[in-house]
């Protein structure tokens, strides 16, 4: 769970630090106030790309920081905390960290899969590729393992017949892609890229460029604790002093009595920490030098064999896997033709199997699916999941077996089923997407459009708590409005009682089931521009509320209008808690 934000220098963001709730957290404010901003300062946090253009004019670097929770289901109480922070310079660089030590962009990514998913306009669109359509039936009918299965041997029978391809080449192709392989894996092996290393060393650039300052800032930090006349330590045995004399008229000082030694320790080990530091870093300029030419290096390979350094030691294994086949060390045409005989019989089989079971499956989701839509004010609407009438050849199969698949839709009675991508409005493909997304929560799975099942490994879950954590959706009030608003509200309010939901909405019909809400304001302050964020209390819900009813002018009328929306919210979540 989210618990806590804190952004600086961020676009119009000078300085905002918010404390979430768990439930359904709405965040509303004008259009153009920065709604959005906070979206993307939490999908920067978690991995997104950065660039220089987002740190607020005149500063030297934006920073986000986000302490992450997790609740014990047995108590409600913290069971554990991480901590993520992500910093960007004016120059386009970034410094990620995990719980204080430095990380790379990709375990920055790792963590947000288990930490936060965040839901926009670009995912819905995502819903209308016919490509990401068996995934979510997969994993609505829970069959991961066995398209686990079915990708697994069919990577053996795509290997099986690039190794055939290969083994019939000419002797003269053979020769002119081997001088090939041995100038390109010749590059890599002897660059020896390692994983995350161009990462580990942009940091460590930046740590050498700035070794002046930093020599500077840990004198100054160790004469403030330590050897100035002011010296915070020093001054501390007169604080402690009389605290304890505190103590011992009031005992409400006697705690931070017996944390005295804790408190002096880590002054202390700070203090020798910043004493020590400086003389760490190696400021010479042969040792910066060497770091701007590994990076000069790994940024050519990456341009060639890339884009990522990863990209480039993958390509290297190919290379040498490759090479291996060609100079005779793999096997001959015909034991390779039978080999890739019997790996098609094996991919065939299980991927067979799974056809059958998504195909009994798919009835049971598109009746979830229409149940839940139902509930969200397309009563009507009938759906369904084709599939490929026609086997698929050869050259059609994929990792993901021998289907295609396609959902069908019909809003509308009296119309025909048509693919989903033709015929929804906006407003009915939000109310789709949320329906599947209440379906996953339901089921606790995670995937392509529902990554909610906390993995064991994470350090926010317990070996038997796969739970999801944050949901965020932005603008999932797109093209609706009304009775639908109503009751898309309700949904995402009961969604807030298996997850953390964050939810920028600019109708006061789902900001009225909030059960803590945010408003984000922009001002002009000295001739720039603020962006704030203001935790509601009651009466604030009030006006916020009209004024999102009323426009500019909040009349007496509106705020009557909004009291009974929150009246009628409340109401509707106490008689839904008593059915459950």
């Amino acid at each position: 769970m989210l618990r806590f934000l804190r952004i600086r220098s961020l676009a119009v963001i000078e300085a905002v630090e918010v404390e979430f709730e768990p439930g359904f957290n709405v965040l509303t404010g004008e259009t153009g106030a920065g709604k959005s901003i906070v979206v993307e300062a939490v999908g920067l946090l978690l991995g997104a790309r950065a660039s220089a253009d987002l740190v607020r004019t005149g500063e030297a670097q934006a920073s986000i920081e986000a302490i992450f929770e997790d609740l014990s289901l047995a108590t409600g109480r913290a069971a554990g905390e991480i901590v993520v922070r992500r910093e960007i310079t004016n120059q386009g660089r970034s410094r990620s960290f995990i719980n204080g030590a430095l990380a790379t962009a990709g375990a920055l990514r790792d963590l947000a899969a288990r930490l936060v998913e965040l839901h926009g306009q670009h995912e819905h669109q995502a819903l209308l590729d016919p490509q990401m359509h068996l995934p979510l039936l997969d994993e609505y009918a829970e069959l991961e393992d066995r398209v686990a299965r079915v990708a697994e041997a069919w990577g053996t029978v795509h290997d099986l017949r690039e190794q055939l391809e290969r083994s019939r080449m000419n002797e003269r192709e053979k020769a002119a892609r081997l001088d090939l392989i041995a100038f390109q894996l010749g590059e890599i092996e002897k660059a020896a890229p390692a994983v995350g290393e161009d990462e580990a060393l942009a940091a460590t650039r930046l740590v050498l460029a700035s070794a002046e300052r930093i020599e500077r800032l840990c004198e100054e930090g160790y004469a403030a604790l330590y050897e100035s006349d002011g010296a915070v330590l020093a001054g501390l045995a007169g604080v402690w002093k009389r605290v304890g004399e505190l103590a011992t008229i009031d005992p409400q000082f006697a705690p931070y009595v017996e944390a005295r030694d804790d408190i002096k320790g880590q002054l202390e080990d700070l203090a020798f920490f910043l004493r020590r530091y400086a003389d760490l870093v190696d400021a010479s300029p042969r040792r910066l030098q060497e770091v701007e030419d590994r990076l000069a290096l790994l940024e050519r390979l990456k341009r060639k064999y890339g884009p990522t350094l990863d990209d480039v030691i993958a390509r290297g294994r190919t290379l040498a896997h490759e090479r291996e086949l060609l100079t005779g060390a793999g096997e001959q045409a015909e034991a390779l033709q039978g080999k890739l005989s019997d790996a098609t019989d094996r991919y065939l089989d299980v991927a067979r199997d799974l056809s059958r079971r998504r195909r009994d499956a798919a009835g049971r989701f598109a009746r979830a699916v229409e149940t839940l839509v139902a509930e969200l004010a397309m009563p009507q609407t009938r759906f369904d999941v084709r599939f490929n009438a026609a086997a698929l050849g050869p050259d059609e199969w994929s990792e993901q077996g021998i289907d295609r698949a396609e959902f069908y839709v019909s809003p509308n009675p009296g119309e025909q089923l048509r693919p989903l991508a033709r015929i929804v409005s906006g407003g009915e493909l939000s109310r789709i997407m949320l329906a599947l997304k209440t379906m996953a929560a339901e089921k606790g799975v995670g995937g392509h459009f529902s990554r909610t099942a906390v993995l064991a490994s994470s350090p926010l879950s317990s070996k038997n708590d796969h739970r999801p954590l944050t949901l965020i959706f932005d603008e999932v009030d797109a093209g609706i409005g009304g009775r639908v608003a109503e009751v898309v509200g309700t949904r995402l309010r009961a969604l807030g009682d298996r997850f953390q939901v964050l939810c920028i909405t600019h109708l006061p019909q789902i900001a009225a089931h909030g059960t803590t809400h945010f408003r984000i304001e922009k001002a002009v302050r000295g001739g720039r521009t603020v962006t704030s964020v203001e935790r509601l209390s009651d009466g604030g819900r009030v006006e916020e509320l009209a004024r999102m009813i009323g426009g500019a002018v909040v009349t007496d009328q509106a705020r009557g209008t909004a009291q009974e929306m929150l009246a009628a919210g409340a109401k509707g979540e106490s008689e839904r808690r008593k059915r459950r």
